[in-house]
Protein backbone atom coordinates (compact mmCIF):
# COMPACT_ATOMS: atom_id res chain seq x y z
CA UNK A 1 0.00 0.00 0.00
CA UNK A 2 1.15 3.31 -0.95
CA UNK A 3 2.20 5.57 2.08
CA UNK A 4 3.98 8.57 3.16
CA UNK A 5 7.89 8.15 2.66
CA UNK A 6 8.27 9.20 6.57
CA UNK A 7 5.72 6.19 7.52
CA UNK A 8 8.48 3.92 6.32
CA UNK A 9 11.17 5.33 9.17
CA UNK A 10 8.03 5.64 11.76
CA UNK A 11 7.09 1.80 10.85
CA UNK A 12 11.18 0.46 10.97
CA UNK A 13 11.37 2.22 14.86
CA UNK A 14 8.60 0.62 15.64
CA UNK A 15 10.13 -2.67 15.55
CA UNK A 16 12.43 -1.93 18.14
CA UNK A 17 9.53 0.15 20.41
CA UNK A 18 6.10 0.37 21.76
CA UNK A 19 3.08 1.19 19.71
CA UNK A 20 2.54 4.05 22.29
CA UNK A 21 5.88 5.36 22.91
CA UNK A 22 6.11 5.44 18.76
CA UNK A 23 3.42 7.85 18.74
CA UNK A 24 4.01 9.75 21.40
CA UNK A 25 6.77 11.77 19.51
CA UNK A 26 7.83 15.33 20.41
CA UNK A 27 5.91 17.65 18.35
CA UNK A 28 8.62 18.51 15.89
CA UNK A 29 9.19 15.16 14.96
CA UNK A 30 5.49 14.55 14.28
CA UNK A 31 5.17 17.67 12.52
CA UNK A 32 8.02 16.71 10.07
CA UNK A 33 6.59 13.29 8.99
CA UNK A 34 3.00 14.68 8.82
CA UNK A 35 1.23 16.00 5.67
CA UNK A 36 3.14 13.96 2.66
CA UNK A 37 2.09 11.04 0.75
CA UNK A 38 4.54 8.41 -0.60
CA UNK A 39 3.91 7.61 -3.95
CA UNK A 40 4.13 4.17 -4.84
CA UNK A 41 2.01 1.70 -6.62
CA UNK A 42 -1.95 0.98 -7.03
CA UNK A 43 -4.36 1.20 -4.08
CA UNK A 44 -6.35 -1.88 -5.40
CA UNK A 45 -3.27 -3.96 -5.24
CA UNK A 46 -2.93 -6.43 -2.59
CA UNK A 47 -1.83 -5.87 0.91
CA UNK A 48 1.66 -6.98 1.28
CA UNK A 49 3.61 -7.56 5.00
CA UNK A 50 3.44 -4.81 7.19
CA UNK A 51 6.57 -3.94 9.32
CA UNK A 52 5.92 -3.46 12.81
CA UNK A 53 2.92 -5.85 12.10
CA UNK A 54 2.82 -8.45 15.53
CA UNK A 55 0.98 -11.57 16.00
CA UNK A 56 -1.06 -13.09 13.27
CA UNK A 57 -3.91 -10.93 10.77
CA UNK A 58 -7.39 -10.96 13.49
CA UNK A 59 -9.96 -12.35 12.17
CA UNK A 60 -12.98 -10.03 10.12
CA UNK A 61 -16.76 -10.05 11.44
CA UNK A 62 -18.48 -11.01 8.87
CA UNK A 63 -22.28 -9.56 8.48
CA UNK A 64 -23.89 -12.26 6.82
CA UNK A 65 -26.51 -12.70 10.48
CA UNK A 66 -26.92 -9.10 10.69
CA UNK A 67 -28.36 -8.37 7.12
CA UNK A 68 -31.51 -7.98 5.80
CA UNK A 69 -33.37 -11.03 4.24
CA UNK A 70 -35.29 -10.65 0.81
CA UNK A 71 -37.89 -7.54 1.52
CA UNK A 72 -41.79 -7.60 0.01
CA UNK A 73 -41.60 -4.24 0.56
CA UNK A 74 -41.27 -1.50 -2.54
CA UNK A 75 -38.61 0.88 -1.72
CA UNK A 76 -39.14 4.08 -3.27
CA UNK A 77 -36.72 6.42 -5.32
CA UNK A 78 -33.82 7.87 -4.55
CA UNK A 79 -34.50 11.47 -3.65
CA UNK A 80 -32.16 14.73 -5.03
CA UNK A 81 -31.69 18.13 -3.19
CA UNK A 82 -31.04 20.98 -5.06
CA UNK A 83 -28.04 23.20 -4.52
CA UNK A 84 -29.19 26.45 -2.39
CA UNK A 85 -28.71 29.90 -4.24
CA UNK A 86 -25.34 31.51 -3.80
CA UNK A 87 -25.32 33.54 -0.53
CA UNK A 88 -22.19 34.66 1.72
CA UNK A 89 -23.47 34.95 5.20
CA UNK A 90 -24.63 31.71 7.06
CA UNK A 91 -22.66 32.07 10.18
CA UNK A 92 -24.33 33.31 13.40
CA UNK A 93 -26.16 36.36 13.32
CA UNK A 94 -26.47 36.05 9.97
CA UNK A 95 -29.71 36.04 7.52
CA UNK A 96 -30.79 32.46 6.60
CA UNK A 97 -29.68 31.08 3.32
CA UNK A 98 -31.97 30.03 0.73
CA UNK A 99 -33.00 26.70 1.07
CA UNK A 100 -32.42 23.44 -0.99
CA UNK A 101 -35.48 22.58 -3.07
CA UNK A 102 -35.67 18.36 -3.66
CA UNK A 103 -36.85 16.52 -6.91
CA UNK A 104 -39.01 14.05 -4.88
CA UNK A 105 -40.46 13.69 -1.27
CA UNK A 106 -37.51 13.27 0.53
CA UNK A 107 -40.09 11.08 3.11
CA UNK A 108 -39.61 8.18 0.43
CA UNK A 109 -35.82 8.19 0.81
CA UNK A 110 -36.02 8.03 4.59
CA UNK A 111 -38.29 5.41 4.57
CA UNK A 112 -36.50 3.36 2.27
CA UNK A 113 -33.15 4.04 4.30
CA UNK A 114 -35.36 2.64 7.22
CA UNK A 115 -36.01 -0.52 6.22
CA UNK A 116 -34.52 -3.29 7.43
CA UNK A 117 -32.54 -1.48 10.17
CA UNK A 118 -31.23 -3.16 13.25
CA UNK A 119 -30.70 -1.13 15.61
CA UNK A 120 -29.03 -3.70 18.04
CA UNK A 121 -26.05 -2.44 19.85
CA UNK A 122 -22.54 -3.75 18.11
CA UNK A 123 -20.79 -6.16 20.44
CA UNK A 124 -17.80 -3.94 22.22
CA UNK A 125 -14.01 -5.57 22.29
CA UNK A 126 -13.00 -7.02 25.24
CA UNK A 127 -9.91 -6.36 27.66
CA UNK A 128 -7.57 -8.55 26.77
CA UNK A 129 -6.64 -8.61 30.52
CA UNK A 130 -2.84 -7.51 29.90
CA UNK A 131 -2.62 -3.71 31.68
CA UNK A 132 0.24 -1.56 31.83
CA UNK A 133 1.61 1.58 33.36
CA UNK A 134 1.05 4.64 30.98
CA UNK A 135 3.12 7.51 31.07
CA UNK A 136 2.15 11.23 31.09
CA UNK A 137 -0.92 10.35 32.97
CA UNK A 138 -2.85 8.53 29.52
CA UNK A 139 -5.38 6.43 29.89
CA UNK A 140 -7.65 4.58 27.29
CA UNK A 141 -11.34 4.49 26.77
CA UNK A 142 -12.11 1.90 28.93
CA UNK A 143 -12.70 5.18 31.41
CA UNK A 144 -9.82 4.46 33.57
CA UNK A 145 -9.01 7.60 35.79
CA UNK A 146 -5.23 9.26 34.77
CA UNK A 147 -2.54 7.65 35.94
CA UNK A 148 -4.10 4.69 37.37
CA UNK A 149 -3.36 1.20 35.38
CA UNK A 150 -5.39 1.20 32.02
CA UNK A 151 -6.30 -1.74 29.76
CA UNK A 152 -5.58 -1.95 25.90
CA UNK A 153 -8.80 -2.67 23.57
CA UNK A 154 -7.97 -0.78 20.65
CA UNK A 155 -5.95 2.00 18.67
CA UNK A 156 -7.63 4.80 20.79
CA UNK A 157 -4.98 5.87 23.72
CA UNK A 158 -6.48 9.23 25.81
CA UNK A 159 -3.02 11.23 26.63
CA UNK A 160 -2.56 14.55 29.15
CA UNK A 161 -0.63 15.96 27.64
CA UNK A 162 -2.33 15.61 23.83
CA UNK A 163 -5.30 16.93 25.43
CA UNK A 164 -3.55 20.14 26.86
CA UNK A 165 -1.47 20.59 23.72
CA UNK A 166 -4.50 20.78 21.79
CA UNK A 167 -6.25 24.13 20.62
CA UNK A 168 -9.69 24.69 21.68
CA UNK A 169 -10.51 25.84 18.09
CA UNK A 170 -10.95 21.87 17.17
CA UNK A 171 -14.03 21.08 19.27
CA UNK A 172 -14.33 17.88 17.59
CA UNK A 173 -11.35 15.15 15.75
CA UNK A 174 -11.86 11.68 14.95
CA UNK A 175 -11.97 9.07 12.06
CA UNK A 176 -13.76 9.93 8.92
CA UNK A 177 -14.84 7.46 6.06
CA UNK A 178 -16.98 8.11 2.39
CA UNK A 179 -19.13 5.70 0.95
CA UNK A 180 -21.24 5.91 -1.88
CA UNK A 181 -23.89 3.33 -3.40
CA UNK A 182 -24.74 2.65 -6.80
CA UNK A 183 -28.29 3.02 -8.08
CA UNK A 184 -30.76 -0.04 -8.14
CA UNK A 185 -28.80 -2.62 -9.76
CA UNK A 186 -25.52 -1.40 -10.69
CA UNK A 187 -23.25 -2.74 -8.15
CA UNK A 188 -19.91 -0.90 -9.95
CA UNK A 189 -20.67 2.37 -10.74
CA UNK A 190 -19.17 3.93 -13.91
CA UNK A 191 -19.21 7.72 -13.26
CA UNK A 192 -21.42 9.59 -10.89
CA UNK A 193 -24.52 9.12 -13.14
CA UNK A 194 -25.05 5.59 -11.31
CA UNK A 195 -24.53 6.39 -7.52
CA UNK A 196 -27.58 6.51 -5.23
CA UNK A 197 -26.63 8.25 -2.72
CA UNK A 198 -23.19 8.74 -1.10
CA UNK A 199 -22.40 9.00 2.76
CA UNK A 200 -19.89 10.18 5.69
CA UNK A 201 -19.58 8.03 8.52
CA UNK A 202 -17.69 10.10 11.42
CA UNK A 203 -16.18 8.44 14.80
CA UNK A 204 -15.66 11.01 16.69
CA UNK A 205 -12.60 10.53 19.51
CA UNK A 206 -11.34 11.96 22.96
CA UNK A 207 -10.09 15.28 22.55
CA UNK A 208 -6.66 13.85 24.17
CA UNK A 209 -6.86 10.92 22.05
CA UNK A 210 -3.22 9.46 20.23
CA UNK A 211 -3.36 6.47 17.76
CA UNK A 212 -1.89 3.70 18.31
CA UNK A 213 -2.14 -0.21 16.68
CA UNK A 214 -5.35 -1.58 15.88
CA UNK A 215 -8.68 -1.13 14.99
CA UNK A 216 -11.04 1.70 15.45
CA UNK A 217 -13.54 0.32 18.84
CA UNK A 218 -17.06 0.34 18.85
CA UNK A 219 -17.86 3.15 21.05
CA UNK A 220 -21.55 3.37 20.32
CA UNK A 221 -20.77 6.85 19.66
CA UNK A 222 -20.86 6.63 15.46
CA UNK A 223 -22.72 9.05 13.06
CA UNK A 224 -23.67 8.18 9.62
CA UNK A 225 -24.13 11.04 7.26
CA UNK A 226 -26.07 11.28 4.26
CA UNK A 227 -25.43 13.54 1.21
CA UNK A 228 -28.67 13.55 -1.10
CA UNK A 229 -26.09 15.43 -3.98
CA UNK A 230 -24.30 12.61 -4.10
CA UNK A 231 -20.87 14.76 -4.44
CA UNK A 232 -18.85 16.74 -1.97
CA UNK A 233 -18.66 20.76 -2.66
CA UNK A 234 -15.86 22.38 -4.34
CA UNK A 235 -16.30 26.07 -4.93
CA UNK A 236 -18.03 28.73 -2.43
CA UNK A 237 -21.62 28.82 -5.32
CA UNK A 238 -21.61 24.72 -4.23
CA UNK A 239 -24.29 24.38 -1.19
CA UNK A 240 -24.83 21.56 -0.33
CA UNK A 241 -27.97 19.67 2.54
CA UNK A 242 -26.40 17.06 4.61
CA UNK A 243 -28.33 15.63 7.25
CA UNK A 244 -27.71 13.09 10.00
CA UNK A 245 -29.29 9.71 9.13
CA UNK A 246 -27.86 7.83 12.50
CA UNK A 247 -26.79 9.17 15.20
CA UNK A 248 -25.28 7.87 18.59
CA UNK A 249 -25.05 4.25 16.96
CA UNK A 250 -23.59 1.06 16.90
CA UNK A 251 -21.22 -0.41 13.87
CA UNK A 252 -23.79 -2.92 13.42
CA UNK A 253 -26.39 -0.64 12.92
CA UNK A 254 -24.50 0.94 10.45
CA UNK A 255 -23.59 -2.06 9.04
CA UNK A 256 -26.89 -2.96 8.16
CA UNK A 257 -27.35 0.41 6.95
CA UNK A 258 -24.27 -0.55 4.06
CA UNK A 259 -25.10 -3.85 3.18
CA UNK A 260 -26.60 -5.20 0.21
CA UNK A 261 -30.10 -6.43 -0.26
CA UNK A 262 -32.57 -8.05 -2.67
CA UNK A 263 -36.45 -7.04 -2.44
CA UNK A 264 -39.55 -8.03 -4.53
CA UNK A 265 -41.49 -5.29 -6.44
CA UNK A 266 -44.63 -5.58 -7.92
CA UNK A 267 -44.15 -4.08 -11.00
CA UNK A 268 -40.30 -5.02 -11.90
CA UNK A 269 -40.32 -8.49 -10.15
CA UNK A 270 -36.61 -9.26 -8.29
CA UNK A 271 -34.69 -5.75 -7.43
CA UNK A 272 -31.04 -5.45 -6.01
CA UNK A 273 -29.86 -2.62 -4.03
CA UNK A 274 -25.85 -2.63 -4.12
CA UNK A 275 -23.76 -2.68 -1.00
CA UNK A 276 -22.13 0.75 -0.49
CA UNK A 277 -18.29 1.16 -1.54
CA UNK A 278 -15.47 2.70 0.58
CA UNK A 279 -13.73 5.46 -1.44
CA UNK A 280 -11.94 7.32 1.61
CA UNK A 281 -10.83 7.15 5.11
CA UNK A 282 -8.64 9.68 6.91
CA UNK A 283 -9.19 12.34 10.33
CA UNK A 284 -11.55 15.03 10.79
CA UNK A 285 -11.93 17.92 12.68
CA UNK A 286 -14.91 20.16 13.44
CA UNK A 287 -13.24 23.60 13.86
CA UNK A 288 -14.02 26.90 15.26
CA UNK A 289 -12.56 30.10 13.24
CA UNK A 290 -14.73 32.69 15.17
CA UNK A 291 -18.04 32.91 13.95
CA UNK A 292 -18.18 30.14 11.52
CA UNK A 293 -17.34 26.33 11.54
CA UNK A 294 -16.32 24.00 9.57
CA UNK A 295 -15.36 20.57 8.74
CA UNK A 296 -12.01 19.96 7.49
CA UNK A 297 -10.06 16.68 7.02
CA UNK A 298 -7.01 15.01 5.32
CA UNK A 299 -7.52 11.37 3.65
CA UNK A 300 -5.07 8.51 4.87
CA UNK A 301 -6.78 6.19 2.28
CA UNK A 302 -5.91 6.17 -0.56
CA UNK A 303 -2.65 6.99 -0.14
CA UNK A 304 -3.05 9.12 -3.20
CA UNK A 305 -6.56 10.68 -4.73
CA UNK A 306 -7.88 8.88 -8.27
CA UNK A 307 -11.11 9.57 -10.61
CA UNK A 308 -13.56 8.26 -8.06
CA UNK A 309 -12.86 10.81 -5.57
CA UNK A 310 -12.06 13.99 -7.48
CA UNK A 311 -15.31 12.88 -9.34
CA UNK A 312 -17.57 12.91 -6.17
CA UNK A 313 -15.14 16.40 -4.48
CA UNK A 314 -12.82 14.78 -2.69
CA UNK A 315 -9.46 15.91 -1.92
CA UNK A 316 -6.09 15.00 -0.48
CA UNK A 317 -6.92 17.77 1.86
CA UNK A 318 -9.98 19.56 2.19
CA UNK A 319 -12.70 21.16 4.67
CA UNK A 320 -16.12 23.08 4.40
CA UNK A 321 -18.05 25.70 6.12
CA UNK A 322 -20.60 24.47 7.57
CA UNK A 323 -24.18 26.21 8.48
CA UNK A 324 -27.19 24.21 10.80
CA UNK A 325 -30.66 24.68 10.01
CA UNK A 326 -33.32 25.71 12.48
CA UNK A 327 -36.01 22.98 12.60
CA UNK A 328 -38.51 25.56 13.79
CA UNK A 329 -38.64 27.66 10.80
CA UNK A 330 -40.15 27.09 7.38
CA UNK A 331 -38.64 26.04 4.57
CA UNK A 332 -39.39 25.78 1.01
CA UNK A 333 -41.42 22.50 -0.35
CA UNK A 334 -39.34 19.61 -0.38
CA UNK A 335 -36.58 21.19 0.71
CA UNK A 336 -36.16 20.00 4.49
CA UNK A 337 -37.06 16.24 5.96
CA UNK A 338 -40.66 15.48 6.70
CA UNK A 339 -39.52 15.60 10.26
CA UNK A 340 -37.00 17.98 11.80
CA UNK A 341 -34.21 16.94 14.58
CA UNK A 342 -35.94 17.18 17.65
CA UNK A 343 -33.95 19.58 20.08
CA UNK A 344 -34.32 20.75 23.68
CA UNK A 345 -34.93 24.10 24.44
CA UNK A 346 -31.37 24.88 25.31
CA UNK A 347 -30.06 24.35 21.99
CA UNK A 348 -33.34 26.03 20.08
CA UNK A 349 -32.61 28.94 22.30
CA UNK A 350 -29.50 29.25 20.75
CA UNK A 351 -30.27 30.30 17.51
CA UNK A 352 -32.41 32.85 18.78
CA UNK A 353 -34.74 32.80 16.07
CA UNK A 354 -32.24 32.76 13.02
CA UNK A 355 -32.86 30.11 10.95
CA UNK A 356 -28.92 29.03 10.65
CA UNK A 357 -25.78 28.95 12.76
CA UNK A 358 -22.60 27.26 13.01
CA UNK A 359 -22.31 23.65 13.24
CA UNK A 360 -21.52 22.51 16.08
CA UNK A 361 -20.83 18.84 17.44
CA UNK A 362 -24.12 18.99 20.10
CA UNK A 363 -25.98 19.08 16.64
CA UNK A 364 -24.68 15.95 15.63
CA UNK A 365 -26.22 14.30 18.45
CA UNK A 366 -29.74 14.43 16.71
CA UNK A 367 -30.91 12.82 13.68
CA UNK A 368 -32.25 14.58 11.62
CA UNK A 369 -30.07 17.32 11.73
CA UNK A 370 -29.97 19.45 8.69
CA UNK A 371 -26.90 21.53 7.54
CA UNK A 372 -25.37 22.90 4.77
CA UNK A 373 -21.84 22.24 3.75
CA UNK A 374 -20.50 25.13 1.72
CA UNK A 375 -17.12 24.39 -0.42
CA UNK A 376 -13.91 26.36 -0.76
CA UNK A 377 -12.18 28.15 -3.76
CA UNK A 378 -8.57 27.07 -2.55
CA UNK A 379 -6.48 26.38 0.85
CA UNK A 380 -9.34 25.16 1.97
CA UNK A 381 -7.90 23.23 4.96
CA UNK A 382 -5.95 26.60 6.37
CA UNK A 383 -8.82 28.10 6.09
CA UNK A 384 -10.73 25.90 8.47
CA UNK A 385 -7.22 25.19 11.02
CA UNK A 386 -6.38 29.45 11.25
CA UNK A 387 -4.88 29.46 14.94
CA UNK A 388 -7.25 31.74 17.77
CA UNK A 389 -5.65 34.16 19.70
CA UNK A 390 -6.38 32.57 22.62
CA UNK A 391 -4.89 29.22 21.72
CA UNK A 392 -1.64 31.19 20.93
CA UNK A 393 -1.42 32.98 24.28
CA UNK A 394 -1.75 29.71 25.88
CA UNK A 395 1.25 28.17 23.26
CA UNK A 396 -1.35 25.35 22.18
CA UNK A 397 -0.84 23.50 18.67
CA UNK A 398 -2.03 24.74 16.02
CA UNK A 399 -5.40 23.17 14.85
CA UNK A 400 -3.86 22.07 11.38
CA UNK A 401 0.10 21.00 13.43
CA UNK A 402 -2.66 18.24 15.32
CA UNK A 403 -5.04 16.71 12.55
CA UNK A 404 -1.15 16.16 10.50
CA UNK A 405 -0.15 14.58 13.63
CA UNK A 406 -3.47 12.82 14.11
CA UNK A 407 -3.35 11.71 10.18
CA UNK A 408 0.47 10.73 10.68
CA UNK A 409 -0.75 8.34 13.71
CA UNK A 410 -3.51 6.93 11.44
CA UNK A 411 -0.97 6.39 8.27
CA UNK A 412 0.75 3.97 10.49
CA UNK A 413 -2.02 2.32 11.99
CA UNK A 414 -3.44 1.55 8.72
CA UNK A 415 0.16 0.02 7.55
CA UNK A 416 0.50 -2.06 10.64
CA UNK A 417 -3.48 -3.43 9.53
CA UNK A 418 -4.51 -4.66 6.13
CA UNK A 419 -3.84 -1.52 3.76
CA UNK A 420 -7.60 -0.34 2.04
CA UNK A 421 -9.04 -3.01 4.04
CA UNK A 422 -8.62 -1.03 7.34
CA UNK A 423 -11.95 0.22 6.64
CA UNK A 424 -13.31 -2.65 6.81
CA UNK A 425 -11.75 -4.04 10.29
CA UNK A 426 -12.38 -0.52 11.63
CA UNK A 427 -15.94 -0.95 10.61
CA UNK A 428 -16.44 -4.48 11.59
CA UNK A 429 -17.42 -5.20 8.17
CA UNK A 430 -16.09 -8.46 5.95
CA UNK A 431 -14.31 -7.80 3.28
CA UNK A 432 -15.81 -10.41 1.26
CA UNK A 433 -19.49 -8.61 1.36
CA UNK A 434 -18.40 -5.23 -0.16
CA UNK A 435 -16.53 -3.70 -2.55
CA UNK A 436 -12.76 -2.92 -2.42
CA UNK A 437 -11.43 1.01 -1.81
CA UNK A 438 -12.70 2.46 -5.05
CA UNK A 439 -10.77 4.65 -7.21
CA UNK A 440 -11.30 4.45 -10.80
CA UNK A 441 -14.40 4.13 -12.41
Amino acid sequence: MATRSSARQAAAAAKSSSPASSQDQSKSTSNGAAGTKRKGGSTNASPQTKRGRKGAKKEQTTIEETMPTESTAEPSKDTEMKDVPHQENTGAGDPAPAADEADQDPQQEKQAVANGLDSGPAEKDEANGETEKKEDSEVTKNGTEAGEPATKTDAVEESTKREESTPSSILEKGIIYFFFRGRVGIDEPSDVGDIARSYIILRPLPHGAKLGDGPIGDEGHNRMLALPKKVLPVSPKDRFMTFVEKANTSMEDIKTNLSASDYMTKTAGSRHTPAAAPIGEGVYAITSTGRETHLAYILTLPAEISEVQEGVGLRQRGSFLTSAKNPETSAAAGASLPKGAEYPKEILDEFKGRGWMPLTPKLLEYENTQFLIIGHKEDALEKATVPQADDVKQDKEEPKEEMEKLEHEDELRVEHLEGDDTVFEDLGLSSKEYPKLQTTW
